[in-house]
């Protein structure tokens, strides 16, 4: 094994890496027959109990399904999957029609940008184009960006109600993460009022001392928002205007996402 494979051995989750297991077993089953509990922990490797308490998990989730009861009780993959599967094909079709205005904006601003989808109360990064610059920032696929002190977030934030944004942050609170975080509700009430009426959010040195982010929202052809985009640099003196002529190219690039989404835009653009 080698040094990163080892590293990152120790992030594993034994019980949910046997619940993978468990589905790929499953996935492999005949149409319409399903697989016992001896038939799953032998192609596992598991004991029977192991597996039985894993399938059960799986079927509060609705990941799992079994038919029959007793010694002919069969277990099959749930339909929460077909969900999922819709979930995930969804947002790789949003990631395929987002890479090459992500790729245009990266040549445009100079900046790395990013793809994120609203996950619970974060924006979850599904993907990203690097400015190819010597110095990277530490953007990685899959991070959560906090709501409140992110491009992404932000951006994601100012598409809900005040009503709505004042639950959810009772939920997840105000992480203070650097001197410039905003940590009190009724200012970040005010700034995502700010956020809505520019069309992006900024992340002045909110999240990370000496970087900042723009963000703005997307929206499909049902107008709801679906993600939002971002670019992300390090400040360096950099000027207002700057910030701002930013900004509006970042607009602009998730207008034109969504318009490729089949959102209708009647906003007056600025």
């Amino acid at each position: 094994m080698s040094t990163d494979e080892s590293d990152n051995a120790r992030y594993l989750v034994r019980s949910v890496s046997r619940a993978a297991e468990v589905l790929e077993a499953l996935s492999a089953a005949a149409p319409g027959r399903g697989l016992s509990v001896t038939e799953v922990a032998q192609a596992c490797g598991l004991s029977k109990s192991t597996v039985f308490a894993t399938l059960y998990t799986l079927g509060q989730h609705g990941l799992a399904a079994a038919d029959g009861e007793g010694l002919n009780r069969r277990y099959r993959l749930g339909m929460a999957l077909a969900r999922l599967g819709v979930r995930a094909q969804e947002q790789l079709s949003l990631r395929d029609i987002a890479r090459p205005v992500l790729s245009t904006l990266t040549v445009q601003t100079g900046l790395s940008s990013r793809l994120a989808v609203p996950e619970g109360a974060h924006a979850v990064v599904i993907d990203q184009v690097s400015n190819g610059e010597r110095i990277q920032l530490d953007l990685r696929m899959g991070t959560r960006e906090l709501p409140h002190c992110t491009g992404l977030g932000k951006a994601l934030l100012a598409e809900m109600s005040p009503a709505q944004v004042a639950e959810l942050i009772g939920r997840v609170g105000l992480p203070k993460r650097t001197d410039h975080t905003i940590t009190d509700l009724d200012s970040l009430q005010a700034h995502l009022d700010d956020v809505r009426t520019a069309g992006y959010a900024l992340d002045d040195e909110e999240d990370a001392d000496g970087v900042f982010c723009i963000g703005s929202a997307l929206r499909d052809h049902t107008g709801g928002c679906c993600g939002a985009i971002s670019v992300t640099g390090l400040k360096l003196g950099l000027p207002t205007w700057r910030y701002q002529e930013v900004g509006r190219q970042v607009r602009q690039a998730a207008d034109e996402i969504s318009a490729r989404l089949g959102h209708v835009d009647h906003r007056d653009n600025a």
